[in-house]
């Protein structure tokens, strides 16, 4: 019995569009990107990165989203992307004194 879900050929499956799969494990508070996944809508896209990317029970929260929808910086732009913050040295107070009461921050 075939998968109606299911593509034919190799070739279908990468037509299905592209997604980014994050899991958020039993020990943590964040969602880590794990890998990427060709399924055809978000509900197929959940099943499938729970079958590929928590097979152990792992994980206990699974987010997809579109591959498409991610938007990024170019790692060639990095110095003039990340520039501006050089100049803002009040985000980064080594210029201030810790009293010696305080102890190790």
């Amino acid at each position: 019995m075939s998968n109606p879900i299911a593509p034919s050929t190799p070739a279908a499956l990468k037509e299905w569009p592209l997604w980014e799969v994050f899991v958020r494990s039993k020990q943590g508070l964040e969602h880590k990107h794990c890998g990427s996944l060709h399924a055809a809508d978000a509900q197929q896209a959940l099943q499938m990165a729970r079958d590929i990317y928590t097979r152990r029970q792992e994980g206990v929260s699974i987010w997809v989203l579109p591959s498409a929808s991610i938007t990024a910086s170019a790692p060639d732009d990095k110095d003039a992307f990340f520039e501006p913050a050089a100049d803002k040295i009040y985000r980064h107070p080594t210029f201030y004194q810790i009293p010696d009461e305080v102890g190790h921050m």
